[in-house]
């Protein structure tokens, strides 16, 4: 009997690959197929190791971009010690240049093309039945005396004939512990030029039953995160209504994401959502790549942004679902200039999180095919990132890299939430000037080469703005708001902070007496004491009104006193209403 091993690299270990699962779910149970996970960081001599004390007839890769360099080393280092092992690469980064593939690197064996559930179980079965003749299986290549063959791939497979890949036991102790990747669908109606996706033409669907019955199964055994990978969750209105209403009645706390097209988000799925979903428990990608017509017409990309903006909108005034906004930076046509247009037009929707990518050169694509149309220059290697076109130079690249850079740190990580809105809404022209003009100054001190803490973000920023020669009364907004992030980041009180936080002794007792005598009636109970109240929050005065400022994202001048103080279930932020500040001053 054949001892088979699916098995791939994780880009992290709290991801789970769904390929291999699907893999084993298709074979059983005539072919036992092992999963193997393990990620890119674990040593190579350890995975090769662990799968050569397994002695397996065959292994399955599955390879990404992200993988494929170190699966490749695995592979060559296996195939010296395992030399009768038939090695098999699948996946969508060794799917379209086969050739390349198999006539570079002797030491794999075959690739399987596109679909591999029905081409994998077959060459199980031939390698089980001692023929291994391939030459009828569809989508495979391989190598016959010393000359490699291509196999016509055969078309679509009835998915309807794929078993539950959801519900294996060896996966039920850590499903609280990682991702679970779920497919409702496979295909995408789009046809953009730069996704793998575009490639395969229509969509199919699992049977809504199954789905709904693979669902409750995870959900019940404690899966806390399920990601569905289908490329347009929401392509038929019905399906997905019928779903989220579903997830809205079973959820049991699990958090489902999606990625969506938002322009074609019907507004009544949206009020639905907004009256029903329970916050936190949905979250919707949405690629936009740019807002750039004549880029979207050069990649065969159909949005109408008015109603995109729509839709994030909607969403964001619900209140009840994060959204995560995609951009592409090196698209034909779309220059530095207009990419911060399209930067700005994203960011003025304020998602929660704006991922800025860079255009990859994916194989099997159309844009990787019209590369010397627009004078793309990219990496030779995965993940064939751009270095230049006719449009970006790569000094433009490099502008925009830091941008991505402290968008990350100071946007997506949700650490200065308050900060960096007051920012890009009330000092700089644009957001895309604070990301960039910050960027650059981070890059001119060198803080890209030694790291950061925690601290280090806001003296940072600090430095900067100082630089940048704010109105005193902008300067302090700035740094008030820079402390209460700072103060909320921490469930318990900072054993120290990053401004010069010493109160006299007179001053400490004023404040805590202020405190006491003000308090709002939606305060916490607090301990009377000013000893205790010191030891358990810590005061800053601020020159607005927080009231005002929370409801309306507007600044009214006040001299205020606040208090953070620390229970067991975090910060909480009490203001104390006006106070008289003495020349010595709490900073």
């Amino acid at each position: 009997m054949t001892r088979p091993i699916a098995t791939t690299l994780n880009a992290k270990y709290i991801h789970t690959n769904l390929a291999l699962r699907l893999l084993k779910s298709y074979c059983e149970p005539e072919q036992r197929v092992m999963i193997k996970e393990y990620t890119i960081k674990d040593p190579d001599m350890n995975i090769v190791s662990d799968l050569y004390n397994e002695q397996p007839d065959v292994i399955g890769f599955s390879c990404y971009i992200w993988n494929i360099e170190k699966t490749l080393a695995v592979v060559s280092m296996l195939k010296k010690v395992l030399p009768d092992t038939v090695l098999i690469l699948g996946g969508p980064e060794v799917s379209f240049d086969a050739d390349y593939w198999m006539k570079k690197h002797p030491q794999v064996d075959m690739i399987i093309r596109g679909e591999g559930e029905i081409p994998f179980k077959e060459v199980l079965q031939e390698i089980d039945h001692g023929t291994a003749d391939f030459s009828r299986i569809g989508g495979v290549s391989y190598r016959i005396n010393n000359q490699i063959r291509h196999n016509p791939e055969t078309g679509n497979m009835d998915i309807a004939t794929i078993p539950s890949p959801y519900r294996f036991e060896e996966d039920l102790p850590d499903l609280n512990k990682r991702i679970v990747y779920f497919e409702t669908s496979r295909g995408c109606p789009f046809r953009c030029q730069f996704c793998l996706s575009s490639i395969e033409q229509g969509v199919r669907y699992f049977n809504i039953d199954q789905v709904k019955e693979d669902l409750l199964y995870l959900i019940d055994h404690g899966a806390k995160l399920i990601k569905f990978i289908d490329r347009t969750f929401n392509i038929n209105r019905e399906y997905a209504l019928e779903m989220f209403a579903f997830l809205i009645d079973n959820h049991q706390g699990c958090q489902f994401q999606f990625e969506i097209t938002a322009d074609i988000m019907r507004p009544e799925v949206l009020s639905y959502l907004n009256e029903n979903a329970p916050p936190g428990i949905f979250r919707f990608e949405i690629g936009v790549q740019s807002t750039n017509d004549a880029t979207n017409l050069q990649v065969d990309r159909r949005q109408n942004f008015n109603k995109l903006s729509r839709t994030v909108r909607m969403i964001k005034e619900g209140g009840r679902i994060d959204q995560h906004l995609d951009l592409i930076a090196g698209l034909p046509e779309e220059d530095y200039s207009s990419f911060k247009k399209t930067f700005n037009d994203v960011f003025e929707l304020e998602p929660e999180e704006l991922q800025l990518g860079f255009l990859k050169m994916l194989r099997g694509t159309a844009m990787r095919r019209r590369a010397d149309e627009f004078s793309y220059t990219y990496m030779d290697h995965a993940p064939y990132e751009i270095l230049s076109n006719q449009d970006l130079s790569f000094d433009d690249v490099i502008k925009i890299k830091q941008v991505e850079d402290i968008l990350e740190k100071y946007w997506n990580k949700k650490q200065l939430t308050h900060t960096v809105n007051y920012l890009v809404k009330h000092v700089f022209p644009t957001p895309f000037d604070f990301f960039q003009k910050f960027g650059d100054h981070w890059e001119a001190k060198g803080y890209s080469k030694i790291g950061h803490q925690f601290e280090d973000l806001f003296t940072r920023l600090s430095s900067f703005l100082h630089e940048e020669n704010l109105p005193a009364y902008e300067k302090e907004i700035v740094h008030s708001l820079m402390k209460i992030d700072y103060l909320f980041h921490y469930k318990q009180k900072p054993p120290k902070v990053w401004w010069n936080n010493h109160i006299a002794d007179q001053d400490a007792a004023a404040y805590c007496e202020h405190l006491i005598n003000h308090l709002p009636d939606s305060a916490p109970e607090l301990p009377r004491q000013p000893r205790h109240l010191l030891k358990n929050g810590i005061f800053i005065q601020i020159p607005f009104s927080w009231e005002h400022y929370r409801i309306s994202q507007t600044f009214i001048n006040q001299n205020q006193l606040i208090y953070l103080y620390y229970d067991k279930q975090g910060p909480k932020l009490i203001p104390s209403g006006a106070y008289q500040f003495a020349n010595q001053t709490i900073d």
